[in-house]
């Protein structure tokens, strides 16, 4: 092919060579040429050819973009050959083995299909990576505190009165490196170099470009940034305050308040407005107070935990109800019969567990004053808000839990909260779009590297008795998030009622353990993250959230 290239640039090399015999007076031959013709004839270049031969710069161009078109070709040749079956590929495709071991039906799909493997692999590796986070955050630390001395020392020098404003582009590296919100999105591009190695540049680009939905996390973008405004704080606020007047006001009342009630009301505008709304509520109530790490990771975790499953007392909210609700023809009856009153219950004890564990700390922190600077400025304004601008956002955050499937119908009301957020800023605080898009990207990433790992999740979670799927299914949403968990275990065919209602459970009980387990997680990480020193330390977040997982794991087995 680039021979064929290159004849067309040179011209025909047979009526080339038969104009080169044909006698000429050398002293004409030289007469009226530039010098790049003299040039080529001194190098032995045919001057019959000059009619095809391209000008310097476009051969120099020529070759210099030649070797990008070469990635196209060959992801052309290869979208010809691997993506004749769609990709990924389909879970059916794979052929039956009656009377396998699990390991042996892994075994044949990698052997099918062997990109399974190095998609795993690249999601084990980023899911790793989380765990690093911290690490590179130090790190980060450490060459920003470098680059200021050095800095400061070049300022002592002759004609320099003060340090330079420079950022430190390698301590500026780490950081983005340990944003755990950024990982799963970092790990999106050796993926994408792989698979368009493997299956080629238009399949890549189709898996994501196509093949994949995006509509949650553009809807937590959007959710995230309405449920922090200031209007809906201080309506939040004032609604749990009627609680915590119950306990006095105390730190430990609005601790206890915010933790129970405030998961609950996931139900209702979803659980990433709740997880927004509980998270700021606590950083301005409780994080602001400096607790002991032990506490700040215990009720981090409790958070998360009971966010997952305050979603399920209905059957709209919960992102992994949602998933199965239509398929299996779960409706409001049937959520709050099998799930909502048993996730009250555990709820309950999981909050009054940490409560009586943590009740001299809670106590103390009470007598402690807010750290400067820690308390969110959403909520502490003390101008009242006129209700009607209230009622005005209120409708927005309806609209947007209604239409949250549809993208171009939420975005749009999202256009226009944001002219009249504007048109009333003067009781309004800034719109800050880094926590909610930071969230979007961590959600985004993982919606690509989980659309690759359903060859080995199916096999998993099917052929299992209902406590087994149980346990299996929150261990699995530890590593991957419960949403994907049910989803694929709706594509299982001729699931029981009881083994439908166990890879739930289980998938909502495990949905605190980690960062990954649950959509809203981001959430609350992104605003209580500044009140953990380095970032906050996945193993800390799991064994915080250990303790309400059994407890609500509990409540959901054996509870009928």
């Amino acid at each position: 092919m680039f021979t064929s290239i290159r004849a067309v640039f040179m011209g025909r090399r047979c009526s080339a060579e038969k104009r080169e015999q044909a006698p000429r007076s050398p002293n004409a031959s030289r007469q009226g040429k530039p010098e790049s013709s003299r040039t080529r004839e001194a190098f032995g270049v045919r001057p019959a050819c000059r009619r095809f031969w391209p000008s310097a710069r476009l051969r120099r161009s020529f070759w210099l973009v030649l070797p990008g078109l070469q990635l196209p070709i060959a992801s052309a040749l290869a979208d010809s050959a691997t993506n004749q079956g769609g990709f990924p590929r389909p879970l059916d495709s794979y052929a039956a083995m009656p009377g396998a071991s699990l390991w042996q039906i892994l075994m044949e799909r990698v052997q099918a299909e062997p990109f399974n493997l190095v998609a795993t692999i690249i999601f084990f590796l980023a899911i790793l990576h989380t765990f690093l986070a911290p690490k590179f955050m130090r790190l980060a630390h450490r060459f920003e505190r470098e680059h200021q001395e050095r800095l400061g020392t070049e300022a002592k020098g002759p004609g320099l009165a003060s340090p330079r404003a420079e950022v430190s582009f390698l301590a500026e590296v780490f950081h983005f490196l340990g944003e755990i919100e950024a990982i799963f999105g970092i790990w999106v591009v050796p993926l994408l170099i792989a698979m368009t190695i493997n299956q080629g540049w238009h399949t890549a680009r189709d898996y994501i470009g196509h093949r994949l939905d995006f509509t949650e996390p553009m809807f937590v973008v959007i959710i995230m940034t309405m449920a922090a405004s200031q209007p809906i704080l201080k309506f939040s606020e004032s609604g749990l305050s009627l609680i915590a007047r119950l306990g006095r006001s105390s730190v430990a009342a609005w601790w206890f308040t915010i933790v129970t009630v405030g998961p609950l009301l996931g139900s209702l505008i979803t659980e990433p407005a709740a997880m927004t709304i509980s998270a700021l509520l606590l950083a301005e109530k409780f994080y602001s107070r400096r607790p002991s790490p032990k506490l700040a990771y215990a009720t981090l975790g409790l958070l998360f935990v009971n966010v997952s499953v305050g979603g399920t007392l209905t059957h709209f909210a919960a992102p992994p109800v949602l998933m199965v609700s239509g398929k299996w023809h779960w409706d409001l009856s049937f959520m709050l019969a099998h799930f909502g009153w048993k996730a009250l219950v555990g709820i309950l004890i999981a909050s009054l567990a940490y409560f009586c564990l943590f009740r001299q700390e809670l106590t103390l922190l009470g007598v402690a004053q807010p750290v400067a600077g820690d308390q969110p400025n959403a909520s502490t304004g003390n101008e009242p808000i006129p209700g009607w601008i209230t009622l005005v956002h209120v409708l927005f955050l309806i609209w947007t839990v209604i239409t949250n499937h549809y993208p171009a119908l939420f975005i749009g009301g999202f256009l226009f909260y944001l002219a009249f957020h504007q048109a009333t800023e003067h009781h309004q605080t800034e719109v800050n779009l880094r926590p909610a898009l930071l969230v979007g990207f961590f959600l985004a990433g993982l919606v690509v590297h989980g659309g690759l790992q359903g060859w080995w999740i199916a096999p998993v979670l099917s052929g299992l008795g209902k406590t087994a799927l149980f346990v299996t299914a929150g261990i699995l949403t530890a590593f991957n998030d419960n949403a994907a968990i049910t989803y694929l275990a709706s594509l299982v065919p001729d699931l029981s009622p009881a083994l439908k209602y166990a890879v739930v459970a289980g998938a909502v009980a495990g949905g605190g353990l980690t960062v990954i387990a649950n959509a809203p997680n981001p959430a609350g990480q992104t605003i209580l993250g500044k009140f953990f020193p380095n970032a906050i330390a996945p193993i800390y977040l799991f064994l915080g959230a250990l303790l309400p997982t059994l407890v609500v794991a509990a409540v959901l087995l054996i509870l009928t």
